[in-house]
């Protein structure tokens, strides 16, 4: 079984990026949600904020995936 990289449904608090993330990599959800808001308040005018809002609107919710 490959694994795929898609926004999850189940660990989702506002579009499942950070979940899908998380998901892929095995990792704790809650060290993506904590690193990517430090990311994003540490760059200069937001710019990972726009790229989240761009994997959100490309990345299939995992539920859409059909094997």
């Amino acid at each position: 079984m490959t694994k795929k990289l898609t926004r999850s449904t189940t660990d989702s608090m506002i579009a499942g990026v950070c979940g899908g993330i998380a998901e892929y990599f095995d990792w704790d959800v809650s060290i993506v949600r904590i690193a990517t808001v430090v990311l994003a308040l540490l760059t200069t005018n937001f710019p990972l904020i726009i790229v989240y809002i761009i994997v959100a609107v490309i990345l299939p919710k995992d539920t859409d995936i059909i094997e």
